[in-house]
């Protein structure tokens, strides 16, 4: 049997409610209720509100067991829209639309329907791990072990590049006969 609640002029724009409302069909009513409270939804608490007064109107006038109850559909319609200004840039009109909307919930008994989740059985005590034996000792070839890489050797290509370089050292007289350049005026225009 069906049984449904109605929230008019609620005064959320229906775009904001429709994104809990489409969460939520299919759910039993329980699960549906505990997930509107959890959801970082504003209008979740509307939403909420419905789906309570659905369910109440199920148990009390239709004396159904609100453990067997299903939100069996949601529907959110779009409310009149209140219309308000606001001076903008040069004083000019600027429009604010205030959106409302109409929620109905629709609530179903299920009998046998719901399922409730299984609880897993708690783990049993896992028994503690035999002590490992002491790492040896490396060898004095071995790379040394441990959490970064072992260091490159130099490649030949590389020392002979090393050498070159050292070899190809400027004389000191060059460097001396720099200084001398340096230490005279130098030509130009002055200031």
């Amino acid at each position: 049997m069906e049984v449904q609640a109605q929230a008019k002029w609620v005064r959320t724009a229906p775009r904001k409610v429709k994104l809990v409302a489409d969460a939520l069909r299919g759910m039993p009513v329980a699960e549906a209720l505990i997930y509107c409270k959890f959801i970082p939804k504003a209008s979740a608490r509307d939403v909420a509100k419905v789906i309570r007064s659905a369910q109440a109107n199920a148990e009390h006038n239709f004396n159904l067991a609100k453990d067997d109850l299903v939100v069996k559909d949601i529907r959110v319609e779009e409310g009149p829209t209140l219309k308000r200004a606001r001076p903008r840039a040069m004083g000019r009109y600027f429009s604010i639309f205030k959106r409302t909307s109409h929620i109905t919930a629709v609530v179903e008994d299920r009998p046998g329907a719901v399922r409730r989740r299984p609880v897993a059985p708690p783990r049993a005590a896992r028994p503690a791990p035999a002590p490992a034996a002491p790492p040896a000792a490396p060898a004095a070839d071995a790379p040394p072990s441990g959490r970064g890489r072992a260091p490159k050797q130099a490649s030949a290509a590389k020392a002979e590049r090393e050498t070159k370089t050292d070899t190809t050292e400027k004389p000191s007289a060059t460097r001396a006969a720099k200084k001398a350049d340096s230490d005279q005026p130098k030509k130009g225009k002055k200031k």
